[in-house]
């Protein structure tokens, strides 16, 4: 569990890395903010007393999320290279199936970096914003509402379905998201659960996550419907609306674009393959 004033250490750190590399790094805050006390997820390096270098770990299911980030100031001193192997050891001791490194799609440091380790390109993430003021939609035969307990078994469904999770994996992070102090809520039509979304806050802005409908209910507005009705109302309380796509997502592309989303933003990701010597 990271500290209050190592969370704002990162946070400094994060700002310097930005502003001076003209790029926007994915940490992941909410998780960051609530991380488990007995995992080793965050990795920390300090020159005297100034943090210098973070990676932090994400699991989701069997897979695992590698970002980081080292002073401009400090660089090609081999912080990174320790700290990555800090927490490959961790992610080999949880045995992750899919380890995937994130980098800024604009960021030819990282690329560089990324060149000497022995991963390749596995998918590019779009970051999109919507700040267009949508006409609250009559939502009819459709319902929003917060996730109960009792929901689990659909909730689990739909990451099975919708996002290519094993049942195991799907249970696991079940578990771990809930810790994180986000709004969940599940989609109803016609009275029978077949959607999920959750949404955090961080910086004025809403970010929607794991939002799904069931393959045998899509092609029905049902997505729509409900997209645009949750962006007007975070809208109307004060909050820019944003979320993640996968490029190679034509069709939540299209449904994003249509209820006013643009992209903004791109994080590259890389497949990283655990030697046997490792």
């Amino acid at each position: 569990m990271l500290t209050p004033k190592q969370l704002l250490e990162i946070r400094e750190l994060q700002n310097k890395c930005e502003i001076e590399d003209g790029l926007m790094l994915k940490l992941n805050w909410d998780m960051l903010n609530s991380r488990s006390s007995n995992e080793k997820t965050d990795f920390l390096h300090y020159v005297n007393t100034k943090l210098v270098g973070f990676i932090g770990i994400y699991g989701f299911g069997n897979k695992v999320e590698v970002c980081g980030m080292v002073d401009p100031e400090f660089r090609r001193r081999g912080i990174f290279t320790k700290l990555f192997k800090e927490a490959l050891m961790e992610i080999k001791e949880r045995q992750f199936r899919k380890i995937l490194i994130n980098a800024p799609g604009n960021s030819e440091t990282a690329k560089g970096l990324l060149d000497s380790i022995p991963c390749k390109f596995d998918i590019t993430e779009y970051q999109m914003r919507c700040t267009e003021t949508l006409a609250n939609p009559e939502l009819d035969e459709i319902k929003v509402r917060i996730a109960t307990p009792e929901d689990f078994d659909k909730e689990i469904q739909i990451e099975v379905e919708c996002f290519g999770f094993e049942k195991e994996d799907a249970i696991d992070f079940y578990h771990q998201v809930r810790r994180e102090g986000r709004d969940f809520y599940v989609i109803e039509f016609h009275g029978e659960v077949v959607g999920k979304m959750r949404v955090s806050y961080f910086k004025g802005e809403a970010w929607i996550f794991g939002f799904g409908i069931l393959p045998k209910f899509q092609g029905r507005g049902i997505g729509r419907k409900v997209l645009s009705y949750i962006v007007s109302n975070e809208l109307k309380n004060g909050y820019n609306v944003v979320l993640e796509v996968e490029a190679k997502n034509d069709h939540a592309l299209r449904l994003y674009e249509s209820c006013g989303f643009r992209k903004y933003s791109s994080q590259d990701y890389y497949d990283y393959k655990l030697s046997l010597g490792e």
